[in-house]
């Protein structure tokens, strides 16, 4: 038997990778860490599967290069290996929706369906933020906010969000947005306040994708606002410590969490 060719080689490894994302689990865990860095058991968490099961998935992941783990003490942390990871992510999601019609069908049954209303694209959110015409809600959970977020959004997590509706300044649209296209968060956040009588849209797909974009970032738990027009760049908070950026419970106190890898 002949060896392989350096090409067959090449796409050998190509279909490594190909295959460590044949898994609906892989899939969300690379959205999940697209938001933030996470621990083992906070990614099992915010997937409702044991440590386990996650620690074997972040193995295959990160033995074909998708995401990097660093050792804190006892924990261990990942994170994706590079912006790349993500585009690769997001043309997947585009191509199966474009060439699967059931991917397309439970998109437009599931999502779509929840709202009638065009969602907002990035270039006119940057705009009006600049402007100062629109409140914008980021409705992912505190640390996702922390590690990276339009700047001038406000934090308000979705479990919280009635209970924070009297401290949002009054008179303006809302724009809400999460993680990502097929994230039902703010699908979820602007059924809620329409339901309030407020004048509510969400964003069209996440914060990832805008992010991805090169439009300003800002970090931090406070609020930072976009830059004048022709900047390009918004003003930017110091980086969280990494204690500041732990996994933080309902009841406010930060914890770490206990990897298993």
């Amino acid at each position: 038997m002949n060896a392989p060719t350096p090409k067959q080689r090449l796409y050998s490894e190509l279909a490594r990778l190909a295959k460590a994302l044949a898994s609906p689990q892989r899939l969300e865990l690379l959205e999940l860490l697209a938001q933030c860095e996470r621990s083992v058991d906070a990614l099992a968490t915010a997937m409702g599967l044991p440590i386990a099961n996650v620690s074997h998935h972040l193995q295959v992941l990160r033995q074909s290069g998708l995401v990097v783990g660093r050792k804190e003490g006892l924990f261990v942390y990942y994170r994706l290996a590079g912006s790349e990871v993500f585009d690769l992510h997001r043309l997947l999601a585009k191509v199966g929706r474009r060439r699967l019609t059931e991917a397309d069908a439970i998109v437009r049954r599931y999502l779509e369906a929840r709202d009638g209303l065009e969602p907002v694209g990035r270039s006119e959110l940057l705009r009006r933020v600049r402007e100062g015409t629109v409140l914008v809600l980021d409705v992912r959970p505190a640390e996702e906010f922390a590690a990276g977020h339009v700047p001038g959004a406000i934090s308000l997590p979705l479990e919280a969000l009635e209970a924070g509706l009297d401290r949002l300044p009054p008179g303006k649209p809302i724009v809400a947005y999460c993680r990502g296209p097929y994230c039902v968060m703010a699908f979820e956040a602007v059924r809620r306040l329409r339901k309030r009588g407020l004048d509510a849209r969400r964003l069209d797909e996440g914060f990832p994708e805008w992010r991805a974009e090169g439009l300003p970032v800002a970090v931090g738990v406070s609020a930072a606002p976009i830059a004048g027009k022709g900047t390009g760049r918004g003003r930017r908070r110091r980086e969280p410590s990494r204690r500041k950026r732990l996994e933080r419970p309902r009841d406010g106190r930060a914890r770490r969490h206990k990897g298993s890898n």
